[in-house]
């Protein structure tokens, strides 16, 4: 069975949302295809709720291959499997990275995507509660919140970061990212403001918009060098497919992307022979490239109720879902990242190197390992990783999950910056702010004391800060995927427009780019001028 659309668009995530709703506007035939379940599910809608999103109905549950650089760990590798995708599941935090990062995009070879030229697609997506000026905008489809009932500790580190040296910040996406202040964060009104929320869902109503959920795509189909549709698999196994008058769009991630290319016979040419996949197009770069965020974390066991911890009393989380009911805020309206800080660790930075998030609560190994009584944790990790990894197929079954290597630590710069980053952790959790607090560290712990202690400890405990990026990537050098239109190499109508066409990580988290990027790419597909 077949239909045709004007677009097809592969990966409901939050790029797949935008365009969905962004090409309908203007009256396009549009449909999108999304593996996972609607986002009914409704957990997803309260800011805490995401503390609970793991399992195989909203996420995919990827694991990576053994981490030779980490003790040979195969790692969690979460990755959203719903309606909005990571905005559904994440932990909310709104920040864009530095003018830098998009400047150094352009002169790598992504011509269009400089600071100037990115800037008003974040405005344009906005719709943000406090401010309003030339970094940020109000009326937009995404909701921008601040914190509803932030916990007493969280100034408390934020004071304590002041007084380790770090300058106070009212906007990390504003003039000056460096510094340390309260997270905004996509909701509002005590609600989640993903992707599927604030662009999707005022669109279902459109005639001219098809959205299939539980819907796996299998394979783009390309046709005499062009792409013309792809075929997927529904919920009871039936395969279909769909034409694509004029194009067919992937937005599957960084994750996904690479792996539909690769299915599809787009790819490094000897990788698809060794899986008998009949070769499109050789395009070297797809699924190179990978880069991603690397969390370590120090841990502090706290000497009262100062933190969200020890909530798995039944009768305190009953009052604070009162209480949200009643009055839509209180603990249920946390991200739990309540705060969080950019810093310049290595001397030779010219920008902020580190990232800190604070979290008023013990989470250690993704929140699943449960620690009795009440913690604070606080991560750091390193903003531009200079290793790189790949992603690759594990077969030529579209139902087998790939493999996944973000080849963590792999340079030097990589080790030496993580053991700064957790130096730095302890530095602000030892300022006089937190002695009332803090009853001891808890991991790494006292024991740890030297560089090697601590890179032993990164090694053991580090993790994914779920910002991979980068393996489709965009530009003109012979490993680029995408061009600056974000057009696939060696196939007519067919684009890449997510997270995987970034060509360097940005130093922040990934979501709010990820939407700029979908918001800048309708008007290049739909051929309007560039927003300024």
């Amino acid at each position: 069975m077949s239909r045709t659309y004007d677009y097809v668009i592969a990966g409901g995530g939050s790029a797949g949302c935008v365009l969905a709703a962004r090409l309908s506007e203007g009256g396009a035939e549009v449909l999108l295809l999304e593996a996972g379940y609607a986002d009914s599910h409704p957990l997803i809608h309260v800011p805490a709720g995401f503390t609970k999103l793991s399992g195989p109905r909203v996420n995919w549950g990827f694991r990576t291959v053994p981490q030779k650089h980490l003790n040979n760990r195969d790692m969690w590798y979460p990755q959203g499997k719903t309606l909005g995708g990571g905005s559904s599941i994440n932990a909310m935090i709104y920040t864009r990275g530095h003018r830098d990062d998009y400047d150094e995009w352009a002169e790598s070879g992504a011509e269009g995507w400089g600071w100037d030229d990115v800037l008003p697609y974040f405005r344009r997506a906005e719709d943000n509660v406090r401010l309003v000026n030339e970094y940020h905008g109000t009326g937009g489809p995404l909701r921008v919140s601040d914190p509803i009932s932030p916990l007493p500790i969280t100034a408390t580190f934020i004071r304590a970061a002041q007084r380790a040296g770090l300058p106070y910040s009212h906007d990390f996406n504003g003039a000056d990212q460096e510094g340390v202040g309260y997270h905004q964060t996509t909701t509002r009104d005590g609600r989640r403001g993903s992707a599927a929320v604030s662009y999707l869902r005022p669109a279902r109503g459109r005639k001219n918009l098809t959205v299939l959920t539980r819907t796996q795509v299998l394979r783009v189909i390309v046709e005499n060098g062009r792409a013309v549709g792809a075929e997927y698999a529904l919920k009871d196994g039936r395969v279909e497919q769909a034409r694509a008058s004029r194009e067919v769009i992937v937005t599957a991630g960084a994750i996904g992307s690479p792996k539909l290319m690769m299915l599809s016979g787009i790819g490094p040419a000897e990788h698809l022979a060794h899986h008998g996949i009949a070769i499109v197009a050789d395009v070297a770069g797809v699924g190179e490239n990978l880069q991603d965020h690397l969390d370590c974390y120090t841990v502090y066991d706290m000497t009262g109720p100062h933190s969200y911890s020890g909530s798995d009393q039944y009768l305190r989380q009953a009052a604070w879902a009162l209480q949200y009911a009643i009055y839509r805020n209180g603990p249920v309206t946390t991200n739990i990242v309540e705060a969080g800080a950019f810093a310049r660790v290595d001397p030779a930075s010219a920008r902020p190197d580190t990232q800190l998030h604070f979290l008023p609560a013990y989470v250690v190994d993704h929140g699943m390992m449960r620690i009795k009584g009440y913690g604070v944790s606080l991560y750091s990790n390193l903003l531009r990783p200079r290793s790189v990894g790949t992603v690759r197929l594990a077969s030529a079954r579209a139902e087998d999950a790939p493999l996944i290597d973000p080849n963590y630590l792999d340079d030097p710069y990589d080790r030496r910056m993580a053991v700064e980053g957790l130096k730095l952790a302890r530095e602000v959790m030892a300022q006089p702010d937190f002695a009332p607090f803090v009853a001891r560290e808890r991991m790494p712990g006292a024991e740890a004391r030297t560089d090697e202690d601590l890179a032993a400890y990164v090694r053991e405990w580090a993790k994914t800060d779920y910002h991979p990026v980068g393996t489709c990537k965009m530009g003109v050098d012979e490993m680029a995927v995408v061009t600056p239109e974000l057009k696939v190499r060696g196939v007519e109508g067919l684009r890449i427009c997510d997270s995987s066409v970034m060509p360097n990580e940005i130093s922040a988290n990934t979501n709010a780019p990820t939407i700029m990027i979908a918001e800048k790419a309708a008007d290049i597909i739909l051929g309007r001028p560039a927003e300024r």
